[in-house]
């Protein structure tokens, strides 16, 4: 018996998927890198249940994906060896410990239903990727996700305290603490944490909670060009101020969301600057007008606050709209998430503009430019699967990770690098780091068997 056939036996085939139609949707994910059919998806509802799949996966030597939401961003969770997806979409599970101040969660919570149960409870969780509306905790610990309010309070390895994880072979450990702070041990977690489900499968993970900040302000700064909105994202450091959020758009996603944007901008708005504090509420309109002012030093044509909450996400949805309106104008998108030090975020968006001149090809950058993880898109609306188009967009994209290592940066800030970057590692690390991480992951798994073909080029 197949090791298909024993699944089912013991699952029901409500939860071994094999046909084609039902397997379409696990053959890819919003990274747009193809289309892998596995040869099942297994949708698993349990700790033991993780562990049977993965004890019976290494006994027949089938390769074994896991997967969450599929809102990847790079191929992480693509089948490329076929074999089994494993599925944690529907382990659900959320616990507030208010007196502690954590959260005991399954790896299928949805982003944004973890920060409604905390702030339920008067608490906080950070980590706030633009998909928190989809993407589950289990890719978020996998891919170690951030978003807006990563430059004042990290991203999830930071948030992260410990966690239950089953290793290829159906092993299960625990790792880490309840509590915030502990040095005991090698710090197990922060390495599983990121690893892009290459080490283990996390079936229970705690994270810490904060107080629900009880303040917040938010403004638009509409500058000049790009290159002004990068100095005065520059000049915000500078001046002491803390946003817990500062985002950018550069003159062409601005020209793709005016339309839908709840705010007309003026027509020689050439870039945007949203920047969000938080905090005590009577220091809020302080801290907002201070990065006003340092905006308007920099050429701020116009600068909107925002005066109560529902203007707040009115302000927010212009940045949120920049990815669908991208996708929905052009025949081919693709999104990376490199990172640069913010003294050098003017220089890059400068570099890329070139970059998209000399390749003829369209470029959007946007993205959390307070700890420099910009989102630079290439688009083109002519047919990318031609050869010289394809050459040209692997061309760019090229050229983008270079100019972000040239600038003293790194190759991704929060997408990881899936099959997407694969090619690219050996730019950013030397041969005897690669080397040294490829042992760490056959120390966790000794045949290649959990996500194979992703992160090194194999």
């Amino acid at each position: 018996m197949n090791v298909y056939d024993l699944l089912t036996r013991e699952l029901g085939a409500d939860r071994v998927l094999r046909g084609p139609e039902e397997l379409e949707i696990y053959a890819q994910d919003e990274s747009h890198r193809g289309v892998f059919p596995p040869d099942a998806a297994v949708l698993c509802q349990s700790k033991a249940e993780v562990e049977l799949v993965l004890r019976l996966a290494a006994e027949h030597r089938v390769p074994v994906t896991p997967r969450g939401a599929g809102s990847g961003m790079t191929g992480g969770a693509l089948a490329v060896r076929g074999g089994i997806v494993l599925s944690t979409e529907r382990m659900k599970k959320i616990t507030i410990d208010a007196d502690d101040r954590i959260a005991i969660i399954e790896p299928g919570v949805i982003n944004a239903d973890l920060q409604a149960a905390a702030e339920a409870e008067g608490l906080f969780y950070a980590p706030d990727p633009a998909s928190q509306g989809f993407c589950s905790m289990g890719g978020n610990v996998a891919e170690n996700a951030g978003g807006p309010r990563a430059y004042k309070y990290g991203v999830t390895r930071d948030w992260t305290l410990g966690m239950d994880v089953t290793l290829m072979g159906g092993e299960s450990l625990r790792i880490g603490r309840r509590t915030v702070k502990g040095v005991t041990g090698y710090d197990l977690t922060a390495l599983f944490v990121g690893s892009e489900g290459t080490f283990g499968v996390a079936t229970e993970i705690t994270v810490r909670l904060i107080g629900k900040p009880t303040g917040v302000g938010t403004m638009i700064a509409v500058m000049p060009d790009n290159v002004s909105s990068g100095k005065a994202v520059s000049a915000v450091i500078r001046s002491g101020q803390r946003p817990r959020a500062m985002e950018i758009l550069d003159r062409v996603a601005l020209d793709h969301v005016r339309s839908r944007a709840p705010y007309t901008f003026p027509a020689d708005a050439g870039s945007i600057v949203l920047l969000e504090v938080d905090g005590e509420p009577e220091a809020m309109e302080a801290a907002i007008l201070r990065c006003g002012e340092v905006c308007e030093q920099e050429g701020a044509r116009e600068v909107i606050i925002a005066r109560d909450d529902a203007d707040r996400e009115r302000l927010w949805k212009t940045r949120r709209l920049c990815s669908v309106a991208l996708r929905e104008a052009h025949a081919f998108k693709i999104s990376e998430d490199i990172v640069v030090p913010p003294s050098a975020i003017a220089e890059l968006i400068r570099r890329v503009e070139g970059i998209g001149v000399r390749n003829d090809l369209l470029m959007a950058t946007f993205g959390h430019a307070g700890d420099g993880n910009l989102h630079v898109n290439v688009l083109t609306d002519e047919n990318h699967l031609d050869t010289g188009v394809a050459a040209r967009i692997e061309t760019a994209l090229g050229e983008i990770f270079r100019a972000t290592l040239d600038l003293k940066g790194t190759l991704s800030g929060e997408h990881g690098i899936g099959i997407a970057k694969a090619q690219y590692m050996a730019w950013e690390q030397s041969a005897e780091v690669i080397k040294w991480q490829q042992r760490l992951k056959r120390m966790w798994d000794p045949e290649n068997l959990l996500n194979p073909g992703k992160i090194f080029v194999e």
